[in-house]
């Protein structure tokens, strides 16, 4: 989980727009949300139920995860329309991690386009 805290916020730095990440507890979770600026939604972590995968949650109301499927289709795997379940971080897999993290900072902005 410490490595996709680290990558939160690393990504969080390259794109201005986002602003500082708050960290707080939802539902006894880490979550990460883009208070000052509002620019995306919150990336809560925590470990899927049936799996037991450690997982990043996005709100199920986006379209994140279905933009996700269509951009990475099998390379990550997927908890209905509410997480990416995540057994490595490195190469492709990270890269793919990163973007993930990068569109959820900033969905509010994308969809107001």
């Amino acid at each position: 989980m410490q490595t996709l805290r680290d990558l939160i916020f690393e990504t969080a730095k390259l794109d201005a727009r986002v602003g500082d990440v708050e960290e707080a507890l939802r539902w006894g979770e880490p979550a990460y949300l883009t208070s000052r600026t509002k620019s995306g939604t919150t990336i809560r972590l925590g470990v899927e139920k049936v799996s037991g995968l450690p997982a990043m949650f996005f709100n199920c109301n986006t379209t994140l995860i279905e933009e996700f499927r269509q951009q990475f289709g099998a390379a990550l795997q997927y908890s209905k329309n509410r997480a990416v379940l995540v057994q490595e971080t490195e190469g492709e897999t990270g890269n793919a991690l990163r973007i993930c993290i990068a569109s959820a900072l900033t969905y509010h902005l994308r969809k107001k386009r």
